[in-house]
């Protein structure tokens, strides 16, 4: 099944959109590929924009990280200053960290 124009326009990596700026929480719900968290609070779940597997880019500019307590499979801490990929795996319905 082909990606919808719209998803992929959204979600591209190389789409021409700025990053978004969202405030690190228990939950977040990114709207586009690159986003950079602000704030301490680890991230446990992330609303997925779309259903189908896609990749997240997320630049932390504190000490959160991501937490496996959620629909984030594996925890990982962040790097300030650095971007973590994390896969969607729509069967599983979990975030992968890449690497």
């Amino acid at each position: 099944m082909p990606i919808v124009e719209s998803d992929w326009a959204q979600l591209s990596p190389v789409s021409k959109s700025f990053p978004t700026t969202i405030a690190s929480a228990a939950t977040i719900a990114p709207t586009s590929f690159y986003s950079v968290l602000t704030g301490n609070v680890g991230v446990a779940t992330i609303v997925p924009p779309v259903t189908h597997a896609h990749m997240l880019a997320l630049e932390f500019a504190g000490t959160a990280g991501v937490l496996a307590t959620g629909n984030i499979k594996t925890a990982v801490a962040s790097v300030v200053g650095q971007v973590m990929l994390l896969v969607f795996n729509p069967t599983t319905q979990k975030y992968v960290p890449a690497g």
